[in-house]
């Protein structure tokens, strides 16, 4: 039996994007869904297009290239944005997974999953971007010491932010925020 590589790209059930140079070279139809844009609306664009702003997306490429240059592969979830549609500018927590294609330039080239979190894990409070980069890294059980180091800020600029997040989610302790942050 042949396998149609184009039609399995296209229909896969996740998000898949292959990238050169941090843009987006081809997308699958569930990308395009998930981010409310057509195809020609994304390709050839920058990955900036899909992230909240300026910030995060520049913080995001500096934070995995390290990762990317030692294991060929990143992971994480993070806040993306939705391109057009009836939900332009809705985020939405989403998980992103990539491989570099050549470790020693890892932004040269690679294949990109998308995965859309938003049925799990709502975003109900207006965050700004470094809330949103801590709240990731609490949600995967990381300390403010780690959180620091992971994002090159001092824990206790995290610790900041942790409690700017805890009065937004109303929480009563890091274990209560990290929940109501994975509940929506």
């Amino acid at each position: 039996m042949d396998v149609d590589y184009q039609l399995a790209f296209d229909l896969a059930p996740v998000g898949l994007v292959l990238s050169r140079n941090r843009s987006i070279v081809d997308c699958n139809q569930h990308l395009c869904e998930m981010f409310g844009a057509a195809r020609e609306q994304l390709v050839g664009q920058s990955f900036l297009v899909l992230y909240p702003s300026v910030d995060e997306y520049e913080r995001t490429g500096t934070r995995m290239t390290p990762i990317l240059n030692a294991k060929g592969l990143y992971g994480d979830d993070r806040i993306m944005k939705r391109v057009d549609g009836r939900h332009k500018g809705e985020t939405f927590w989403c998980h992103v997974t990539g491989r570099a294609l050549n470790r020693s330039a890892p932004h040269e080239s690679g294949i990109w999953t998308f995965e859309d979190l938003s049925a799990r894990r709502p975003v109900t409070a207006q965050l700004t971007a470094r809330e949103r980069e801590v709240a990731a890294h609490l949600m995967k059980g990381l300390t403010a010491k780690e959180i620091g180091r992971a994002l090159a800020i001092s824990h206790r600029t995290v610790e900041i932010y942790r409690a700017r997040l805890m009065r937004k989610y109303k929480a009563s302790s890091v274990a209560d925020l990290v929940y109501r942050l994975m509940a929506g």
